[in-house]
């Protein structure tokens, strides 16, 4: 039995989901415009690939980055979500599924694949946070990350039990185009 199937279809979606959701709160807690959430887009990307891609990978964080370079789901097999009206409510709707998604893993993986994916989903949020200013004009002032981005990174430590800061983030750059990691 490998690890994926301990969960469901639906599960698996879940979990595959957290990182995008973690990265989608910081980003719904203070949109940065059109440029800014580009590269906030763009890192999160990048954060979940470098994630996945580093050395000393566990099974979960092996069998989530042999399911990014798969065949991508079904469109029809993707649960329906609801659509959020407002920033709010997709923040809201971002932590949701990274709580669902981290009680989860936490329930059906080992205590270091847990460990792993709380520290992805972190990862992913801090550096979605660093990704653009916040704030000022014409990239002029503003702030690296701001009030509302920081409460929601706590928030998500809160979340994922850990009141420990996550590393501080390694500059992203992007994985070779097989997704390993290797740049040769």
């Amino acid at each position: 039995m490998s690890l994926k199937d301990k969960f469901s279809g639906e599960e698996w979606f879940t979990v595959m989901n957290g990182p995008g959701r973690a990265g989608a709160a910081v980003m719904a807690a203070s949109p940065s415009g059109v440029t800014g959430l580009l590269a906030e887009g763009q890192a999160l990307g990048l954060a979940v690939r470098q994630g996945l891609s580093a050395a000393g990978r566990t099974p979960l964080l092996e069998a989530m980055a042999a399911d990014l370079l798969g065949t991508p789901p079904d469109p029809g097999t993707v649960p329906r979500q609801e659509r959020a009206r407002n920033m709010d409510e997709a923040r809201e709707q971002s932590l949701q599924g990274v709580r669902q998604a981290a009680w989860l893993v936490s329930a059906k993986t080992s205590p270091e694949d847990a460990a792993a994916y709380r520290h992805l989903l972190l990862s992913v949020a801090e550096q979605v946070a660093l990704a653009a200013k916040e704030g000022g004009f014409l990239g002029i002032g503003g702030e690296q990350v701001s009030e509302r981005e920081r409460a929601v990174i706590e928030e998500l430590r809160r979340l994922l039990g850990g009141t420990e800061a996550a590393p501080a983030p390694t500059p992203l750059s992007a994985p070779a185009p097989d997704g390993s990691g290797n740049s040769n």
